[in-house]
Parts: C-alpha cells; sequence; structure tokens
C-alpha cells in the first residue's frame, strides 16, 4: 500500500493557461528516471490522487511533475491553483517501467510524446547513461499549439551540452510554427517524413522506440511500426517498442 508523505510547493511554473509544472519539495525516496510518483489533495473529505512522471532526475533537490489542468478534472484545476508554500500529498515511492534499463540494446533511441508526456523523457536525458549508451537521440514532442511546446529553455541546454547526439523535432498540429512540422506523428512516420527531416531512418535492428501520451497515439504508432518490423519490447522477450500511456 502507498505511503503517503507531505510534499510543499516551492513553485508552480505555469506554462500557459492550461499547462503548468509544479516544483514540490519532499523526502521521495530515490527512483529510476522515468518513474511517475502519485500526488493527493483531500477534497470534500476524500483523497483524490493521480499519478504523475517525475521530470527532474534522480538526486535532484527538488521533485518536478509537468501536467495539464483539464477544466472538469477532479484533481489538476486545484493543483493548478496551487502557490509557493502551500502543501499537498505525495506517495513516497515512485513505481514503472518506463525507464532505461528496461530499453534493450540499439544504436539509436527515439523518444516520442505527445503533451506533457514529455516529462519522463526529461528525466532520462539529464542522467549520464542515456549518453553512453546511444549514438543518437530523437526528441519528439507533439502539441496542439506553438504555446504548448514547454521547457524550451531546458531542451536548448540539452541540445548545447549534446550537439552532436541529440536530434529534437517538435509537431505542431493546429498551428504554422517554425523549426515544427505540422500535423501528427502518424502521418510523418508513415509517409517517411519524420526520418527525412530528422536524417536518422528507423531500422529494427539499431533501433529502440519509446512512445508515451495519448492512448491514441501510443496505439497507432505502435501500429504502423509493427508493420515496418518492430515488435513490442517485452521482458521475457525484448523488442524495441517500450510505451507508456498517460491516462
Amino acid at each position: 500500500m502507498a505511503k503517503w508523505i507531505k510534499a510543499e510547493v516551492i513553485e508552480n511554473r505555469r506554462w500557459n493557461r492550461n499547462l503548468f509544472s509544479l516544483v514540490l519539495s519532499s523526502e521521495l525516496e530515490p527512483f529510476i528516471a522515468g518513474q511517475f510518483t502519485k500526488l493527493g489533495m483531500e477534497i470534500d473529505g476524500k483523497l483524490i490522487q493521480r499519478a504523475y512522471s517525475l521530470v527532474n532526475p534522480p538526486g535532484s533537490k527538488y521533485q518536478e511533475i509537468y501536467a495539464t489542468r483539464v477544466a472538469d478534472g477532479l484533481l489538476s484545476p486545484h493543483l493548478h491553483a496551487l502557490e509557493a508554500g502551500d502543501s499537498l500529498m505525495i506517495t513516497e515511492n515512485s513505481s514503472g517501467f518506463f525507464t532505461l534499463d528496461e530499453i534493450p540494446e540499439g544504436e539509436d533511441l527515439w523518444m516520442l510524446s505527445t503533451g506533457t508526456a514529455l516529462g519522463p523523457y526529461l528525466s532520462i536525458l539529464n542522467e549520464p547513461t542515456v549518453w553512453q549508451r546511444f549514438r543518437k537521440i530523437v526528441l519528439v514532442h507533439a502539441v496542439r499549439f506553438s504555446a504548448d511546446l514547454s521547457y524550451q529553455g531546458e531542451i536548448n541546454q540539452l541540445k548545447k551540452s549534446h550537439s552532436d547526439q541529440l536530434i529534437v523535432q517538435p509537431f505542431v498540429s493546429r498551428e504554422p510554427t517554425t523549426g515544427a512540422l505540422s500535423g501528427r506523428i502518424t502521418h510523418a512516420l508513415e509517409d517517411g517524413l519524420l526520418e527525412r527531416v530528422v536524417g536518422l531512418p528507423l531500422n529494427p535492428a539499431k533501433s529502440q522506440i519509446m512512445i508515451c501520451g495519448n492512448p491514441d497515439m501510443v496505439k497507432d504508432v505502435r501500429a504502423i511500426l509493427e508493420t515496418r518490423g518492430f515488435e513490442k519490447n517485452l521482458r521475457r522477450k525484448p523488442g524495441q517498442i517500450t510505451v507508456e500511456q498517460y491516462w
């Protein structure tokens, strides 16, 4: 059973009207980059809880979660309203298998995400191991509007530190945006556009692919990749596709 402990809000980073990141201080147990914890608040006499991936790498002074306010959500509007000095509950232990030690060997690592599913990738990319294991890393972040492209400062710093390894490709589906592809990840995979733009082919013998976010995107991308010889990664049978659905 999960053990709940208190977390204090250090900062609420509001990226736009609905996207926000809570920077928290708590006595969280050690975790593995890519794992998630649960946040909870007592609302109308009940503990309302949801799972959120940790954006920060292990060993950070503070914890950080990246979330979106859902207008009729039971918890997210309350989280969005928190300010520095407020408190909430967090589970002491993190869990989940969307971690680097579950990924088989490969030459290149593709990280495909939608929306707030960018979070666990930022945690993994701020760990030294990933840069030692893979020759090239492709980070794909798909959103609806350019204002939804959060963490640009952090991503630019990663690009600067790993300019010979990291390729970042945003997708913005509802407005033209400089440097971003329009449309959806699925279409760009089907017609080969994504590979052409990033300059790297997808190859089952060399590529490992992590997919995180909208369940429809996860399902559709996996189906496309399977037609090209990629297989789901299982502990009993290693493959090339590792997935995490975000709700």
